[in-house]
């Protein structure tokens, strides 16, 4: 049996629906109407305007989900695949190439059951048994967009008009399990990629408003707890969304120091795109002026029948390879459980049962 689903989202905590237009154009974001966006890391970004945004309603039946075992998944690098990605970062820092570089893989499986596919039960069982302050998800059946987020890293937000639109980024460096296991190579990293969202806001923001008000802030998440630190700057008059993104995307947390050395690196050593993994996702109101848009982790993706998954981790000269593996299983580990369960039948016990 096929189901037919329409296109709809949920982001910022509304539902989306009666879509009115798609387009790869991010400068439609500066026109009007309310918009759910999701740029994958390679581009191009898919924005779609919907007429319609209203309070979540309980899921409809329909909306189901069948997710594949925590054992059928394959990654685009194994372990040791990983380990000598690290070192090859190791030795551009060592030659003076990059100072840090992000390093990711991406974890496929196909769906067991493909008419219980639907990334609003995903989603559904995301916000269930991984709670986050930016998870949301988009469906474009016609444009074969289905991605389910369970973000906890804010990219990008705006407020404000004209000369006071404020822009704020949250960027995550150093992840553990308890905060007495985070490192000062996190701590270390962590400077070093505010300094670079510092840098990427400049260019585009009124000279010397740029600020760092909160630096090293604990995060306890699902399993984990994060080190944020928060960048904020009050962005030119009449900056545009294209300007915007071309001076902060990718998001620097998610590729490194410097950003077009790290790029080149990680175009070199991931054997496979990382699609909507560590782009952008989230809304844009161009009516309001307002937006909020998380970087892409924890983040699940459907093509061609199978589901997607994107890990990683961010790569210091201090960092220990197979530590670094250990973090991308980590970060993995919980979400996949969850998203190995089902909606709506037992959406309850499943997640459960993969959470501890």
């Amino acid at each position: 049996m096929t189901v037919v689903v329409s296109a709809a989202a949920c982001v910022g905590g509304l539902w989306a629906s009666d879509l009115l237009e798609v387009t790869a154009d991010v400068s439609h974001l500066d026109g009007s109407g309310r918009w759910a966006v999701a740029i994958p890391f390679e581009g191009p970004a898919v924005c779609a305007r919907f007429g319609r945004w209203s309070p979540v309603p309980p899921l409809p039946d329909d909306a189901r989900w069948q997710g594949p075992a925590p054992d059928a998944w394959t990654s685009s690098l194994d372990e040791g695949g990983y380990v000598a990605a690290v070192e090859s970062i190791r030795a551009s820092i060592a030659a003076g190439d990059v100072y840090q570089a992000n390093i990711c893989r991406v974890l496929t499986a196909d769906l067991p059951v493909t008419d219980a596919a639907d990334v609003a039960g995903l989603h559904r069982l995301l916000a269930q048994g991984n709670p986050s302050p930016y998870g949301g998800f988009l469906r474009l059946p016609e444009q074969g967009v289905h991605v389910a987020s369970a973000s906890p890293e804010l990219f990008l937000s705006v407020r404000g008009r004209g000369s006071d639109r404020l822009a704020r980024s949250g960027p995550i460096k150093g992840t553990a399990r308890i905060a007495e296991e985070l490192s000062d190579k996190d701590a270390a990293e962590n400077v070093m990629i505010v300094d670079l969202v510092r840098n990427d806001l400049s260019r585009v923001s009124v000279p010397g408003t740029v600020t760092v008000p909160s630096l090293l802030e604990v995060q306890a998440h699902p399993g984990l707890v994060h080190l944020v630190s928060y960048v904020e700057a009050r962005l030119l008059p009449g900056l545009g969304w294209s300007a915007l993104l071309e001076a902060a995307f990718p998001p620097g947390s998610v590729t490194g120091a410097p950003k077009l050395a790290a790029l080149r690196r990680i175009t070199e050593l991931e054997p496979v795109p990382r699609d909507f993994y560590c782009g952008a996702f989230g809304w844009v109101d161009a009516d309001t002026g307002e937006a909020e848009l998380a970087v892409a982790i924890r983040t699940f993706w459907i093509r061609d029948g199978s589901v997607h998954f994107g890990t990683g981790a961010g790569i210091t000269w201090g960092s220990d390879a197979s530590a670094e593996w250990g973090e991308t299983e980590l970060k993995a580990e919980r979400l996949v459980a969850v998203a190995g369960g089902s909606w709506p039948a037992d959406a309850g016990s499943a997640w459960q049962a993969g959470a501890s």
